[in-house]
């Protein structure tokens, strides 16, 4: 799979037949080769202190790493983003090689409308599992995540990731992880800003979750939390893709 063809969806205003407004979801197919693209993964760490946030990571873990041996092995540049634990893997070759990445700065942001995402995000309240306490829980990337040390990069911060980007000219950043409304949205090397320094991104909408607690606004299952903000992110700030299209078709 040297090429891959995706199907991004992003989400328009429109008028339906009745000339009333409606969002309308977009599918617009774009071919790329997998070496102009980069991956992301986004805060896979190997705790949480949401059990319930551990246990829904545990069920995507096994996908994630088959997406992430497919891709890799199609040309694509894999970059592993567990925030805060680089400490850890600070003499392993993959952590040396983004450290030894030629340091460039990024272009000044460019101004993007950020409408209120639309769940509680409130981190107090945000846990759907009682009795839960907020304390950090991981110190590492999940162990079911291969880390290849002769070609992947391990990077936390924004300046890095976009220089890794920019050194492989990349055309598009695919990232997945945990968790939308926070990590993935608002880390240094999340949509936001990447966006805002104008990377083309794009979200594995099935390799992702939410922090959301049903309990709080808007009051709706921990399951439709997660697909208001992926549908936010459509409409806002870049389009969506299924980790089927990043695997190998079957014969």
């Amino acid at each position: 799979m040297s090429g891959l063809t995706l199907n991004l969806r992003t989400q328009r205003p429109s008028l339906d037949e009745h000339g009333r407004e409606v969002w309308s979801v977009v599918d617009n197919a774009q071919s790329i080769p997998a070496p102009r693209v980069a991956v992301f993964l986004c805060d896979v760490w190997n705790g949480h202190y949401c059990t319930a946030a551990a246990e829904r990571l545990d069920f995507m873990v096994p996908r994630m790493n088959q997406v992430l041996r497919a891709m890799r092995d199609a040309g694509a540049v894999i970059i592993h983003c567990p925030s805060d634990t680089m400490d850890v893997y600070a003499d392993t070759p993959a952590r040396k090689r983004a450290l030894a990445v030629e340091k460039i700065d990024p272009p000044d942001d460019i101004e993007h409308d950020d409408p209120t995402i639309p769940i509680d995000c409130t981190p107090a309240t945000c846990c759907d599992t009682p009795g839960c306490e907020l304390d950090k829980g991981y110190d590492r990337q999940h162990d079911g995540i291969d880390i290849d040390d002769d070609r992947d990069y391990l990077c936390d911060d924004g300046p890095t990731c976009y220089a890794i980007v920019k050194k492989h000219d990349i055309e598009r950043v695919i990232i997945l992880g945990v968790h939308t409304n926070m990590c993935i949205l608002h880390r240094t090397f999340g949509i936001k800003q990447l966006v805002r320094w104008g990377v083309n991104m794009t979200l594995v909408r099935d390799l992702t979750d939410a922090m959301y607690n049903p309990m709080t606004w808007p009051y709706v299952s921990h399951e439709q939390g997660t697909q208001l903000v992926i549908e936010y992110i459509e409409k806002f700030w870049c389009p969506t893709i299924d980790s089927d299209q990043l695997l190998p078709s079957s014969p």
